[in-house]
């Protein structure tokens, strides 16, 4: 885990490079960042340029192809976790013993299915960039592991674990609200992704309630 924070850092970099030389080639031939509703979509520049510029079809091709494969690099593992875990954890379906590869499979294409649909909602649901939006939204839904990894991490304490899941969507609840009304509730103070450190503030606070006295050995 350490030696990928440090690998981490300068492919962070590259990209931060290509995205630098993508926005320099725009301005040097004077191709406008798209917009859609009136809103300026930077999501939208790099394809634009590789489909719409003249640079070939060959190009759009590769363009096409190397989207694809670098979305699905990191959806094939998140649908393999879903459908694992909505198999076991909610059908049980280690203890049916027929058809388990028929319903797995089943499974599969639903959650892939849901997956085109929300890719699908995110044009016309999206204000900002793919990124943001990605990123607040995870500040909201990753808030309660992050008080759920520090509170098992820091502390020793058993917890009722039925009020877990009561606890981790009133963060989320109370984030959002506090998000929201923040500028009037701190004098014109706005979050942003840090909201995501409130959110598991929270969390590890209502853990910290809802504990046993017994501690954990």
């Amino acid at each position: 885990m350490v030696s990928l924070g440090f690998v981490l850092i300068p492919v962070n970099l590259i990209f931060l490079f290509l995205g630098t030389l993508l926005f320099t080639y725009a301005s040097r031939f004077q191709v406008e960042t798209p917009m859609v509703n009136g809103s300026v979509k930077t999501d939208l520049l790099f394809p634009e340029i590789a489909l719409n510029q003249g640079l070939g079809v060959g190009f759009g091709l590769v363009f096409i192809l190397g989207l694809i494969a670098a979305a699905y690099s990191s959806a094939d593992s998140a649908l393999t976790s879903l459908t694992t875990s909505f198999s076991i954890d909610f059908l049980n379906i280690e203890s049916k013993t027929k058809n388990n590869k028929k319903l797995r499979k089943l499974i599969h294409l639903l959650f892939s299915g849901l997956l085109v649909l929300i890719i699908i909602a995110y044009e016309y649901i999206l204000e900002d960039n793919v990124i943001s939006s990605l990123l607040l939204v995870s500040s909201y839904t990753y808030g309660p592991l992050l008080g759920l990894f520090s509170f098992g991490l820091f502390t020793r304490y058993m917890v009722k674990e039925k009020w877990v899941w009561v606890v981790s969507v009133l963060s989320i609840v109370l984030s959002y609200f506090l998000n929201i009304y923040a500028a009037s509730l701190f004098t014109g103070y706005q979050f942003g992704y840090e909201i995501l450190i409130v959110n598991g503030l929270l969390t590890f606070t209502g853990l910290f309630l809802i504990r046993q006295k017994k501690v954990a050995k």
